[in-house]
């Protein structure tokens, strides 16, 4: 059976449970459905049809004047159908946004089968029904990508472009802080108009609209996925930015230089453990009420 007849037969409720096995393998059951939803709260009343059409024909032999009649249940039923179509347009271009909350994590699969790891306090843009013709994300926040093989693949920042030519690799766009991580195959990133490419293990950083050169990443994925953050050489205030969006606090800092380089690292699920691992290295006092901690270097 082919589509047509399955979506009239899907219209009619006409589907047996062979048929609608094939109805739900349709490449646009998914629009066909939401618009299936959306049509219920415009459904038209019931009438009888024959009954009506009856008494329009009655009209029309009494009288010539009330020809019109007939007229108004064609024009419930165009005005209904201009909703359809207006609703199946509008539901089938709308983006989808992923976001994720304070302390949140979650992965999604987009269109072709790629998957998306967003980290905490991130936002994922695309658009399912133009994504055969443009493979194209954007994205406010850190997210780990693993792309499916096919044209290219771009991911839209507010600092710049990541766009893939290889499968695996990290983008982290937060204020004046953009680095990107290749973990797989080769992935060119444009700033400023200027392309750079990056093979496993290489990495592109800006900080405060500044070039900082890193070492050679020797991890397999980002130590955020197994609910970590490492962080080497990079100015304290990143870390106790990543840190609040983590647990969700506010961090007060008493005579600590935000701009300090640190090599530190805490778990994303022991508040606890997590404070004596960015303090006591720095040698730091810490004080702690409800979601607001202070840290102070005497």
């Amino acid at each position: 059976m082919n589509r047509e007849e399955l979506i009239s037969k899907w219209l009619n409720n006409d589907l047996n449970d062979q048929e609608f096995e094939a109805f739900k393998n349709l490449e646009d059951y998914d629009d066909l459905a939401k618009l299936n939803n959306s049509l219920q709260a415009f459904k038209a009343e019931d009438y009888n049809t024959s009954a009506e059409l009856d008494k329009v024909l009655s009209k029309i032999k009494s009288t010539k004047k009330q020809t019109t009649h007939w007229i108004k249940p064609l024009m419930r039923v165009a005005a209904i159908l201009a909703v359809c179509f207006s609703l199946y347009y509008y539901t089938t271009t709308l983006d989808t946004t992923i976001t994720t909350q304070f302390a949140q994590k979650t992965t999604i699969e987009l269109p072709d089968a790629s998957s998306v790891s967003l980290n905490a306090k991130s936002l994922l843009v695309f658009n399912k029904k133009d994504w055969k013709q443009e493979r194209e994300v954007e994205l406010n926040g850190e997210a780990f990508f693993k792309v499916a093989k096919g044209s290219t693949f771009n991911v839209i920042t507010k600092s710049g472009t990541v766009t893939v030519y290889g499968t695996q690799f990290n983008v982290k766009q937060r204020d004046n802080y953009f680095e990107v991580i290749c973990y797989e195959g080769l992935v060119g990133v444009t700033y400023n108009t200027q392309e750079t490419k990056l093979k496993p293990g290489d990495s592109f950083l800006i900080i405060d609209g500044k070039i900082i050169a890193k070492e050679k990443e020797n991890r397999l994925t980002p130590s955020w996925l197994n609910n970590e953050s490492q962080f080497k050489s990079l100015p304290f205030k990143e870390v106790i930015a990543e840190f609040e969006r983590q647990y969700h606090v506010n961090i007060t800092l008493l005579n600590i230089n935000s701009d300090e380089l640190v090599t530190v690292g805490f778990p994303h699920n022991n508040i606890d453990v997590a404070i004596k691992n960015i303090t006591v290295p720095l040698h730091l006092t810490h004080s702690k009420d409800n979601n607001s901690i202070t840290l102070k270097r005497e």
